[in-house]
This record gives structure tokens, C-alpha cells and sequence, in this order.
């Protein structure tokens, strides 16, 4: 008898699966963009790839949405609560008014924003420096130009962009003090981060009058100051994510935002349970913000450009070179 109550015990052991493991596979994130689409080649993309990895990594499946305007952003959010998802992550500050309304409304559901600050305990708010990073690809810049002239072409003029801006032209500075400095603007409604045929000829504009790099901090809208790099001969700065092979040879780097580790790590966290409500900010030190170099820049900047940017990127660690900010640049795009 005792033989047999332990042999029943060993039988259901095979079939008992963990706490962990249960409640693990049963996760169900939820990835929310922001207007432009998945694969943008910039912002959207980086949010992408970051809930991509974390399902190879885990062999969980996440579900996600493109948002073709703002007004449905409350009714997304409002769909994946009520439909018992774990996490949402939604990317962008056009999600502020209607994500807090709705995580009020669903206490139960952990939401992650992207790029804005909302302070309630089921939130999860992920901000970045972009300044460091516009700082390093500013150095770059300063250490490239041969015109003495470099632009800058933001998106939605708000306080976000405006540190991607400050940021840049204090890199710049730091290297070569006399250059001279042109920006413009898409606009100063959403619709700036889809215009590329008016960023491009806000670029050509800027390259007609001696600018012979660009910095564009403008989401897809950027792809525009792209293309009319190439067109001009010149050079052109991406923004987000890795956008050295849009045209190589004409994009001299790229400034990382690491929108890609912070969804990752959201949906990682929520997962394993480790996930809390709060705001995090990731600048150099966090790995959240860098330049990009591969084989499409490699020729375009030297190993004694290389090692002036490591060295400023210890001081920017250390706190012996301090970026400028913005006032509210916590929220943006």
C-alpha cells in the first residue's frame, strides 16, 4: 500500500508543472505602437525588435497593434485590458492622456509607456537621455564637417526633440567651437513624424546653403533627410535605430535610443515578476542611448574619431562633462 501511495506520487510529479513555468507560459504581453507603423526603420522598428527578442528568447508570443491615428489609442489600450492581457507596452507620448485613463480604470493590468511619465501604480514609465547620445554623434559631426556649417531636423517641435537638439550642437561645440549651426522643424503637430517629402526638402534646403551634415531626430519623417543626403552628396545623421544601411556611405551614423532594451526588459521583467511601477531613466551608464558604427560608417570615422568619443563617453559617466538639458524634455515622441 505505502509502495503504492509513493508510486502515485511519483507518477503526479511528472504531470505538476511549476508555479513559474505555469504562470510564465501563460504570459501575455502586448506591444502598442505609435503612428508610422511597425517596421519605420526607426522608433516603431526599435519597439519591435526588443518584443521580437524576448519571444525567441522565451518562446512566448506577444500581440500587437498599428494605430493608424491618435483617437485609437484609447480604444487599443481599452481592448487589451479587458481581454486579460499581463503587460501592455505602449511607445510614445501620444499614449499619455489615454493610458492613464485606462490603467485607472484597469488596476489589475501592468502597463509600460515609452517615452512619457505617468505616475500611477500599475505604470511603468521609461525615459531617455537622448542629449548623451546627440552628444556623441554632435562630436562626430564636429569632427566630419569639412564645410564648417552642420544641421539639425526635428520632428514635432516639443521638449524631447529640443534635447536631441541641444545635446548635438554641445557635441559639436566640444570639438570645434567655431561651426556654425542651422535647424529647422517639420512641425508642431504628429503629422511632423510622417512627412518625409518635407523633411527632405527642409534638408536640401539646408545643404544648398554649405550644411554638409544633418542630424535628423524626426521618426520616419527623417527618411526624407536621408534620401536627400544622398541626392546633395552629403551627409546625414539617423536617429533611433541603426539607420547606417538606409543609404551607405551617406548616413555617417546613427544616434541609438534603445527603444528596443526597453521593451525587452519591460516585458522580461513582467514575466519573471520582477516588473515594477515607477520611472526609469536610461542614458549612457543604463546602455540606453550610443552611436552606431558597422560596415556601411566604418570608413567614415577614424580610430582617432573612435577614441575621442570613448573618452568623452567616460567623462559623460563620470560626471566630469555634464549635457545640457531641456526643461520637460521627459516627454516626447
Amino acid at each position: 500500500m505505502k509502495y503504492l501511495f509513493v508510486r502515485m506520487l511519483a507518477l503526479m510529479a511528472l504531470f505538476v508543472v511549476p508555479a513559474s513555468l505555469a504562470s510564465g507560459q501563460n504570459f501575455r504581453p502586448v506591444l502598442l505602437y505609435d503612428i508610422g507603423g511597425k517596421f519605420d526603420k526607426s522608433f516603431n522598428e526599435a519597439a519591435f525588435r526588443g518584443a521580437e527578442r524576448f519571444a525567441q528568447e522565451t518562446g512566448i508570443d506577444f500581440r500587437d497593434f498599428e494605430p493608424n491615428s491618435e483617437t485609437q489609442y484609447e480604444q487599443a489600450l481599452k481592448r487589451f485590458a479587458r481581454r486579460g492581457a499581463d503587460l501592455v507596452v505602449a511607445v510614445g507620448v501620444g499614449y499619455s492622456v489615454a493610458l492613464r485613463n485606462v490603467a485607472e480604470r484597469y488596476p489589475d493590468v501592468k502597463f509600460t509607456v515609452i517615452d512619457a511619465v505617468i505616475d500611477l501604480p500599475n505604470v511603468q514609465s521609461i525615459t531617455f537621455k537622448e542629449n548623451e547620445g546627440s552628444f556623441l554623434v554632435g562630436m562626430i559631426a564636429g569632427m566630419a564637417t569639412q564645410s564648417g556649417k552642420v544641421g539639425f531636423i526635428g520632428g514635432m517641435d516639443i521638449p524631447l526633440i529640443r534635447r536631441f537638439q541641444v545635446g548635438y550642437a554641445q557635441g559639436v561645440r566640444h570639438v570645434r567651437g567655431d561651426v556654425e549651426f542651422i535647424d529647422n522643424y517639420v512641425g508642431t503637430t504628429p503629422s511632423a513624424w510622417n512627412d518625409p517629402i518635407k523633411a527632405a526638402e527642409m534638408a536640401k534646403s539646408q545643404y544648398a546653403r554649405g550644411v554638409d551634415i544633418i542630424f535628423s531626430a524626426a521618426g520616419p519623417s527623417g527618411l526624407g533627410v536621408i534620401n536627400a543626403a544622398k541626392d546633395s552628396g552629403a551627409l546625414a545623421i539617423g536617429v533611433d535605430s541603426n539607420q547606417n544601411h538606409v543609404q551607405p556611405g551617406f548616413v555617417l551614423t546613427s544616434m541609438l535610443k534603445r527603444v528596443d532594451l526597453a521593451v525587452e526588459r519591460a516585458m522580461q521583467q513582467a514575466q519573471s515578476g520582477t516588473w515594477q511601477a515607477g520611472h526609469y531613466v536610461l542614458g549612457l551608464p543604463e546602455g540606453g542611448v550610443d552611436y552606431a558604427m558597422d560596415e556601411h560608417n566604418a570608413a567614415l570615422i577614424s580610430d582617432e574619431m573612435r577614441q575621442k568619443l570613448e573618452d568623452a563617453r567616460a567623462k559623460i559617466i563620470s560626471g566630469e562633462i555634464v549635457v545640457a538639458d531641456v526643461d520637460g524634455g521627459n516627454e516626447g515622441h
